[in-house]
C-alpha cells in the first residue's frame, strides 16, 4: 500500500511538471563543467543496450544518444506525461519509450549492458525488488549508474530553502504532507551496498560531487522550489516561502548579483558479477 501511494502521488506532481528534473539540473554543473547528467553518460561510456529507469522527460537519453548511433536505447517512467516530451525529442525518434514500474521490468534477463538513473531510484518503493529486476535484465558484467540527491553545499540558498520549506511544512496540516518516498537507505555508501550486494554486484564505486546551481534569484528559486515537498503546499505558503527566500537569498548574493546554490549528488556505480 505504501509504494502504491508513492507511486500515485509521484504520477499525480509529474502530471503537472513532467520536466521538472531536468529544469532543475540540466543547467547545473560540477567542477569540471559536466552536469550530472553528463556525469551520469561518462560512467556507461562504451555500453551499447542502455536502460534509464525513471527517464522522466528523456534528457539523459538524449545526452546517450548523441554518443553513439548505434545505441539501443530503452527508457521506463511512471509519468505519462513525462515520456511524451521524451517522444517529442528527434533524437529518441529510435529509442523504446515505455510507461511503466521498475519493480516488474518487461524485458527478457540480459537485455541490457547497463542501467542508468538519475535521481529516480532513491524515489523508488521495494528497492530490493527494483534491484533483483535491474540484476535480471543485464548480463554478466552490466552495469548500474545512478546519481542521488545528497543534500545542500552549506552556507548557499539550497540550504537557507531547505531552512525554511521544513518549517513551512511542519507548520502546514497534515493533507499538504507528501508520504515517504523511497528507501533511504540508497543515500548512502553502506546502505546501497546492502541492497546491491545480495542482488550479485560488486561493492559500489560512489563518488560525492557538488553541482553548481547558481544564477540569478529568480533562476535559482525555480531550481529549488522543484522538490517534491513544495506540491501540495497551498499558493498562499508558497508564496511566504517564495517571499522568505527571495529576501534570505538577496544577503547570500554575490556583487555580479547570483545567488551561490549548491547541491551534492552521489555518482553511485556497480559492475553485475
Amino acid at each position: 500500500m505504501t509504494t502504491t501511494l508513492q507511486e500515485a502521488f509521484l504520477r499525480e506532481f509529474h502530471a503537472e511538471r513532467p520536466a521538472v528534473t531536468a529544469d532543475a539540473f540540466g543547467g547545473g554543473r560540477a567542477a569540471d563543467g559536466r552536469s550530472s547528467y553528463e556525469i551520469l553518460c561518462d560512467r556507461v561510456a562504451g555500453d551499447r543496450r542502455v536502460l534509464d529507469l525513471g527517464c522522466g522527460d528523456g534528457l539523459l537519453l538524449e545526452l546517450l544518444a548523441r554518443t553513439g548511433d548505434d545505441r539501443q536505447l530503452t527508457g521506463v517512467d511512471l509519468s505519462p506525461e513525462a515520456l511524451q516530451l521524451a517522444r517529442e525529442r528527434h533524437s529518441l525518434s529510435g529509442a523504446t519509450l515505455l510507461e511503466g514500474r521498475a519493480q516488474h521490468l518487461p524485458f527478457a534477463g540480459g537485455s541490457f549492458d547497463a542501467c542508468v538513473s538519475h535521481m529516480a531510484l532513491m524515489l523508488m518503493g521495494e528497492v530490493e525488488q527494483v534491484i533483483a529486476e535491474i540484476a535480471r535484465v543485464l548480463s554478466p558484467g552490466g552495469t548500474l549508474a545512478c546519481v542521488i540527491g545528497g543534500g545542500a553545499v552549506g552556507g548557499e540558498a539550497y540550504e537557507l530553502f531547505v531552512g525554511l520549506l521544513r518549517s513551512a511544512v511542519m507548520a502546514a496540516p497534515a493533507a499538504q504532507h507528501i508520504p515517504a518516498l523511497g528507501d533511504r537507505r540508497v543515500r548512502s555508501r553502506d546502505g546501497f551496498d546492502s541492497i546491491v550486494g545480495p542482488a550479485g554486484f560488486a561493492p559500489v564505486e560512489w563518488e560525492t560531487v557538488p553541482i553548481d546551481l547558481s544564477g540569478p534569484v529568480e533562476q535559482v528559486w525555480a531550481s529549488v522550489s522543484g522538490v517534491y515537498d513544495v506540491g501540495p503546499l497551498d499558493p498562499p505558503t508558497v508564496a511566504s516561502l517564495r517571499e522568505a527566500f527571495f529576501t534570505g537569498a538577496q544577503e547570500l548574493a554575490m556583487p555580479d548579483g547570483r545567488v551561490p546554490c549548491g547541491m551534492k549528488v552521489h555518482v553511485a556505480t556497480a559492475r553485475l558479477r
